[in-house]
């Protein structure tokens, strides 16, 4: 169940992308569809969500987004390349103006002393803008992993609009 606040949040993200005449694109792994699910659960979210790539798997990042096999081998699914490339794949494959994309570890297992349980890569592309990642290792369970990895997702779209 997605919170009441995530909703509120998400109610003023599309407002704020609805002002301004963008439209969106999710890329997400750890998180399955879940940014897309908490923006679509808001009413008229379709004149803002363009599209939701779910790829959870290595093969769906490289088929349905563009991410090259080789910087899936060298730096593993969960890594900034990868978040980087998700995220100019999710742009480059829609007709938005903005692209979020994670990949992480949700858990409770997959975790290592170098990618932790809790670890996010999040990738921001926007039409004109230089893309951003950032790092971020979350606490709590793969419920509380999952949902802020969505909220913070929504922070970094909301800085941009």
């Amino acid at each position: 169940m997605i919170s009441p606040g995530l909703l509120d949040t998400a109610a003023a993200l599309l407002d704020a992308c609805r002002a301004r005449g963008w439209m969106l694109a999710t890329a997400e792994s750890c998180t399955g569809g879940l940014i897309a699910a908490t923006l679509t659960a808001i009413a008229g979210s379709s004149d803002v969500v363009e599209r939701g790539f779910v790829t959870y798997s290595n093969e769906a990042k490289m088929e349905l987004l563009g991410v090259p096999a080789g910087l899936i081998g060298e730096h593993g699914a969960v890594s900034e390349p990868v978040a980087r490339a998700m995220a100019e794949g999710a742009l480059a494959r829609s007709r938005t103006d903005i692209a979020v994309a994670v990949t992480g570890v949700a858990g409770p297992g997959g975790g290592s002393a170098d990618k932790p349980v809790g670890l996010v890569w999040f990738g921001l592309a926007q039409s004109g803008a230089a893309l951003h990642s950032e790092r971020v290792i979350f606490p709590g369970d793969r419920a509380a992993i999952r949902e802020a990895t969505v909220a913070h997702a929504f922070t970094l779209i909301r800085a941009r609009v």
